[in-house]
């Protein structure tokens, strides 16, 4: 496998995480989920996707007969995965998962068929921008910021109904969640394990005065799973981002 040809796989996951993560606002989901395939966000958000993957395919030197070929291929299944999600009764980590699982399965085949025996050789020079190792960082990075948001908050919604959050701004919690994970990434790739846990320590000591005076155990051990999950997640994704940095 050469450098060309796994930057084409990165920047397809690049622009399906964007697409999926970035450019889909909570109201689109809500419609979806609401109206099923009659949501007009359903194809907003299909077509989104198909002129990113279109946009990736045409920058890599792909011919137009075969960009067209992969988009309809990731349009049409991207229709029929959030369509089919659109009927189940809620969001569990489970319908997840299997979601961004098929999405993946679809990109990696159209992947491996673009750079088969019958492909072109992907002989365009490109700037730094498109090396493998630029566009892993950037994936891991978007990765960290909106997919994890969506899973920790799924795995938190059992608890988030008994914790009284009144009084907290509105989504505070999350945007900490987000900058909290950034420097911890950006801490892991950097080589600074130190610095995670100075950051732990100084949030710790932030919440210490408010989980005290409120006095409410449930809040504390919410606020602390909350914040482990969120560490274990970043930690675990910046190991595996800096291996592969080294193999790349």
């Amino acid at each position: 496998m050469n450098d060309i040809s796994l930057s084409l796989l990165l920047a397809l996951l690049l622009s399906h995480t964007v697409g999926d993560f970035v450019l889909q606002s909570n109201a689109w989901a809500a419609q979806k989920q609401a109206r099923h395939f009659r949501a007009p966000s359903l194809y907003y958000h299909v077509g989104i996707h198909i002129l990113l993957s279109l946009a990736v395919l045409l920058a890599f030197g792909i011919d137009l007969q075969r960009s067209l070929i992969g988009v309809t291929a990731i349009g049409l299944s991207h229709w029929l995965i959030d369509t089919l999600k659109s009927y189940t009764s809620s969001r569990p980590i489970g319908y997840f998962l299997l979601d961004q699982g098929l999405h993946l399965i679809v990109i990696i085949g159209l992947w491996l068929w673009l750079i088969g025996p019958s492909a072109a050789s992907f002989d365009v020079d490109f700037a730094y921008l498109w090396q493998p190792r630029t566009l892993l960082v950037a994936l891991a990075y978007l990765v960290v910021l909106r997919p994890a948001s969506v899973l920790i908050a799924m795995i938190m919604r059992r608890w988030s109904q008994g914790v009284d959050t009144r009084g907290t701004l509105a989504d505070a919690g999350a945007r900490i969640g987000m900058l909290e994970r950034f420097l911890i990434l950006t801490f892991v790739l950097s080589n600074q394990m130190a610095a995670i846990g100075f950051l732990l320590t100084a949030k710790s000591v932030l919440r210490f005065g408010d989980l005290y005076e409120d006095r409410d155990r449930k809040l504390t051990e919410y606020v602390l799973l909350g914040t482990m999950l969120s560490f274990s997640i970043t930690l675990t994704l910046g190991l595996i981002t800096r291996y592969l940095l080294k193999v790349l």
